[in-house]
């Protein structure tokens, strides 16, 4: 497997890239990037987290914005995705053993990649399972990681058929059944821009879609039963009140008010009970906040950048 990036027509690849390969507590090979600013100083770094079905070549643009503002990027494909070496012979399913892995994986990266070879202090941005892998995780990386930044966290699911409850159920009982491994819809193409759920930014979206048609193999399917059954399961951990109180990194929620993905209820929710975040409201914007149109990205973005690297002017702008 070769440590390469890919950039594709409008997805350029942002300067300072250099990328390898990292290998897992279990022999799997993970692929990862570092891109160092232009600034001569830098502000840190930050460790940026994936969603499902989501590679490095998908946040060129955002880590473009963030090295041009001082700041590293340190990312990885997480297993199983992306550039990551697959875990089913089948290959397109998302899949994982154990949701520990996604976090042993990420403690790897921090103490490989991160922590010998970016620039101190560390920040974590997120999105969507991404951030519920740091939320999981965060009670471990207090003494590593300065900020976090979640947007969409994955903490709840909604738009399905079924309730969230029968889906876990289902999964559950599959995986018992022997068949974790099994998908409970078959594979689809991709969807056209008006059919699409994510964002509401043409532009973007073709873009995305241009990354999987020249390089397939970034892409995966469905997810597995054993995947929704170990992701199911790492939501109702991370949103007790037990698991929040040991979270003491400044965290901020950026909420999607208009995503049919994570239920905005669960993300108010998860933000009243929780201690170290603050939450900000994107009003009208979809799931993939950093995919988005500008109106709605551009707030994210200087939500970023008033969080990271942080300063009591920057409390004071969030309403602390």
């Amino acid at each position: 497997m070769e440590p390469i990036l890919y950039p594709t027509a409008g997805n350029p690849l942002p300067d300072g890239a250099t990328a390898g390969f990292m290998t897992a507590h279990d022999g799997v090979k993970i692929r990862y990037a570092l891109f160092r600013s232009p600034q001569p100083e830098a502000k840190g770094t930050v460790v940026l987290l994936q969603g499902r079905n989501e590679s490095i070549e998908k946040y060129f643009e955002t880590i473009g914005d963030l090295t041009a503002r001082g700041l590293w990027v340190a990312t990885f494909d997480w297993r199983g995705q992306g550039g990551s070496q697959r875990l089913l012979s089948e290959g397109r399913s998302g899949h994982v053993g154990r949701f520990t892995d996604y976090e042993a994986d990420l403690s790897l990266f921090l103490e490989q990649v991160v922590l010998p070879d970016a620039r101190l202090p560390f920040f974590i941005v997120a999105h969507s399972t991404g951030a519920l892998i740091a939320l999981s995780q965060a009670p471990q990386l207090e003494n590593r990681i300065e900020r976090m930044v979640l947007a969409a966290p994955f903490v709840a699911l909604a738009g399905q058929s079924m309730s969230q409850r029968k889906i876990a159920l289902a999964a559950r009982l599959a995986r018992l059944a022997g068949l974790g491994k099994r998908t409970f819809r078959r594979d689809e193409p991709l969807v056209d821009f008006p059919r699409n759920v994510v964002t509401s930014d043409a532009r973007r979206y073709a873009r995305n879609v241009g990354i999987l048609l020249a390089h397939a193999e970034l892409g995966i399917g469905w997810p597995t039963a054993r995947w929704l059954d170990e992701t199911l399961r790492a939501m109702a951990r991370v949103t007790r009140q037990d698991h929040l109180t040991r979270i003491r990194i400044p965290t901020l929620l950026l909420c999607p008010t208009a995503d049919p993905i994570v239920p905005r209820e669960a993300i108010g929710g998860l933000a009243r009970i929780f201690r170290a975040g603050r939450l900000v409201e994107i009003d009208g914007a979809r799931h993939e906040l950093f995919q988005e149109a500008d109106r709605y990205r551009s707030q994210a973005m200087a939500a970023v950048e008033a969080f990271i690297p942080g300063s009591d002017a920057v409390e004071a702008s969030l309403g602390a």
